[in-house]
């Protein structure tokens, strides 16, 4: 039986967390520091879509384009859904499996990192130098946490839990 996802992290709270995330991106995208390419790409998972339930590409819950994807120099819709992926798969942030546990990796892993894993959720992104990715991913990821704590606080006034 396939899982159903999160009850509090669907499509549209992965969207609202992403959309809370754009002033941030544009703004520290306007740097050069940050990143050259100009275009950003953001891959959402479902938390409760794990690896041990069904395939990647089924625990995708949400992505979105930053920039004119008709002018992108490099596939960044390949390269952050291949950071999600190696988050996804180990629960770790994909730089923490880079540089201290290359022993994770699979055959055809990506070696590029920008992804960050907060309490389960993963987000990776791609487009920015590899800090810039893993912070947006961060902010992204953080955002939908709040999202999750706030639902579950409106779900909790309601007595949609057992024992509330």
């Amino acid at each position: 039986m396939k899982p159903t996802g999160s009850f509090l992290i669907d499509r549209a709270a992965a969207e609202k967390a992403v959309q809370m995330s754009l002033p941030l991106i544009h703004e520290a995208m306007k740097h050069k520091e940050v990143g050259e390419s100009g275009f950003l790409y953001i891959v959402v998972m479902d938390p409760l879509r794990t690896p041990s339930v069904c395939s990647f590409e089924e625990a995708i819950l949400y992505e979105h384009a930053v920039g004119d994807k008709e002018k992108w120099d490099a596939d960044y819709a390949g390269f952050a859904r291949a950071k999600a992926k190696v988050a996804w798969r180990t629960g770790l942030d994909s730089h923490l499996v880079q540089e201290l546990r290359p022993h994770l990796l699979a055959a055809g892993d990506t070696v590029l990192w920008g992804s960050a894993v907060v309490d389960g959720i993963v987000v990776g992104v791609s487009g920015a130098n590899p800090w810039y990715d893993e912070a947006f991913a961060g902010t992204v990821a953080m955002c939908m946490r709040a999202i999750a704590k706030a639902g579950a606080n409106e779900a909790r006034k309601k007595g949609l839990f057992l024992g509330a």
